[in-house]
């Protein structure tokens, strides 16, 4: 009999330490600053042979 009244409340003891996770929105609205700076260059090569076809008198231009 001692031993279900120990058992018992090794139970509710073990039971009571167990760890709660509360999930709560902030008060404040999230801000994300992004100071992003967006440098690009565009290069364009040209084939000799298109290039060719284009300076020649082809009647293009």
């Amino acid at each position: 009999m001692k031993q279900l009244l120990v058992i018992t409340l090794s139970v509710l003891l073990m039971s009571a330490c167990t760890p709660t996770v509360q999930v709560a929105a902030p008060k404040e609205p999230i801000t994300i600053n992004l100071n992003v700076k967006i440098e690009h260059e565009i290069y364009v090569k040209v084939d000799k042979a298109l290039d060719d076809v284009i300076s020649e008198s082809s009647g293009l231009f």
